[in-house]
């Protein structure tokens, strides 16, 4: 057993955490306590990157209007996103996805923009042949928030239904920085018991084992 091993309760607290984080759409018109915000923000700056770089940048949106423009942006989205479902698979699929609620914008007690940050060419140390590594640790960052708000009770919704150069336009967003995230965040009256579109029946998620391989691509 390692040294460094943390006790049987926080083990499976984190194990805990994990598997019932949810990407939460339904929120109560809640505030969340700032001192809660910055502990979840502080969470996701600690997040692992490549190189050191930290190419994450949040953006609170605290202005009403703003909030409204956002969600407008992502509604247009999500009707482009339904036409390019039926033209993918079908009509009766397309109807499926837009009875789907897709984000909790306008309820949520937080609402953040997650972004990568501009001049990221200069950072090179882990990027030169992945420079998609800048937004693997993006991901870190949500990933960290998300369990942090789960752990205190908060949901999180991840929002990627927009079109990211409206976004960037409207909350004026530097060129060579771009809009990756609208995270919703707050206070919920439950948390779903599976993820949302499991529940829904949209899609079934594939156990553990289809997607291990050993040694080389299984076909």
């Amino acid at each position: 057993m390692s040294a460094h091993r943390y006790s049987d309760a926080e083990i499976a607290a984190v194990y805990r955490v994990i598997a019932e984080r949810r990407d939460m759409r339904h929120f109560l018109p809640q505030a969340v306590a700032p001192e809660v915000l910055t502990r979840i923000l502080q969470a996701a700056h600690q997040a692992p990157n490549v190189g050191l770089m930290q190419p994450w940048r949040f953006i609170r949106i605290t202005d009403l209007d703003k909030r409204n423009s956002i969600h407008q942006l992502v509604d247009e989205e999500r009707i482009q996103t339904a036409k390019a479902i039926g033209e993918y698979e079908n009509t009766a699929r397309m109807a499926e996805f837009m009875r789907l609620k897709v984000e909790g914008i306008l309820d949520c007690g937080e609402l953040l923009v997650a972004t990568l940050c501009n001049n990221r060419d200069g950072h090179i140390f882990g990027r030169r042949t992945l420079p998609e590594m800048d937004l693997a640790s993006v991901s870190c960052a949500i990933q960290n928030m998300w369990l942090a708000a789960r752990a205190e009770g908060l949901g999180m919704g991840w929002v990627s239904i927009f079109d990211p150069i409206k976004l960037a336009a409207l909350l004026g967003i530097p060129e060579g920085a771009k809009p990756i995230a609208i995270l919703c965040l707050g206070h919920v009256s439950s948390f779903y018991k599976e993820p949302m579109l499991v529940e829904t029946g949209w899609k079934q998620a594939q156990p553990l084992s289809a997607m291990m391989m050993e040694n080389s691509w299984k076909q």
